[in-house]
């Protein structure tokens, strides 16, 4: 009955793979929950889908234990000074790959890292990071969390160009982002509202972090930079606020309990990140780690 189930159906309920694996089905709801089998709760209810459970089997060790291949300890996604600075200094042990939020979604959703840094507008809500995750990580095995505001805008040298708008940018060298990164499609939507034609701005060599982008201007390869404000403080440059943004963390839940992340989180909470954040500006915390989806 079970393997009929198996080849028949597209998803399999919890009953079906129980007796599939034969297993209680209360064994089939523990491992839904730490993760180990692949499934899906769209419908409210957990459904297991019968493709992915086959190539799940197929890869069970040899000796009968299943094998669920861990995600690498990665945090991928888009890259934040103050994020930067508390993976190093809280020594959790996690590695980075920063190349932009859609980048690091991406990645994610393939399993190339444990966590990943978002800071995705939906210009149609309003709101930030939800809709795109919803979108793109539905099914996953992931919870998405705050970490910390933070305000955005133009970053410019004193002895340069000083722009009051965003408009004024037209005819300015800009230090463009990715075009993976959540930086780039914010800078278009809000040239849209502002009536800037991009095609009135020139641009200089592409910029793949806010350290980068900050950089060119103070060394003059940019006359200007749409980044944080942290880093104009650090490169002592001017900044002209434009928009308070939502940076946020997508976690594998799983990979959540590790001590990795168990570290990084906890460090989040303490007295010398809410320091370190201080001392940056430009940052508004308000309960790191708070849930604000669950996939």
């Amino acid at each position: 009955m079970a393997n009929t189930a198996f080849s028949d159906h597209e998803f399999l309920t919890v009953r079906e793979l129980a007796e599939l694996l034969r297993l209680k089905e209360r064994k089939i709801y523990d491992l839904a929950a730490s993760g180990e089998v692949p499934c899906s709760r769209a419908t409210g209810k957990l459904l297991f889908p019968a493709r992915e459970i086959r190539a799940w089997i197929e890869s069970a060790k040899s000796g009968g234990t299943v094998a669920n291949p861990a995600r690498p300890p990665i945090f991928l996604g888009s890259h934040d000074p103050l994020l930067d600075w508390a993976i190093r200094d809280s020594r959790c042990g996690l590695a980075t790959y920063f190349d932009g939020s859609l980048d690091g979604l991406e990645r994610f959703t393939r399993g190339e890292g444990v966590a990943c840094g978002l800071h995705v507008h939906d210009p149609a809500s309003g709101t930030w990071n939800v809709t795109a995750v919803s979108r793109a990580a539905a099914g996953q095995n992931a919870v998405l969390v705050t970490f910390s505001r933070r305000m955005r805008g133009l970053v410019f040298r004193p002895d340069g160009p000083a722009p009051a708008s965003l408009a004024d940018v037209a005819g300015l060298r800009l230090a463009p982002r990715q075009a993976e990164s959540g930086t780039s499609g914010l800078f278009r939507d809000l040239a849209a509202q502002a009536g800037l034609d991009l095609a009135d701005v020139p641009l200089a060599p592409v910029a793949r972090t806010e350290d980068d982008a900050v950089e060119s201007v103070r060394r003059g390869t940019a006359d200007v930079a749409f980044g944080l404000e942290a880093v104009a403080r650090a490169y002592g440059l001017d900044f002209l606020p434009l928009m308070d943004e939502e940076f946020a963390l997508l976690v594998d839940r799983k990979a959540w309990f590790d001590p990795a992340l168990q570290t990084l989180l906890g460090f989040l909470r303490g007295e010398n990140f809410a320091a370190r954040a201080a001392a940056l500006g430009g940052y508004a915390l308000n309960a790191p780690g708070t849930v604000l989806w669950n996939g």
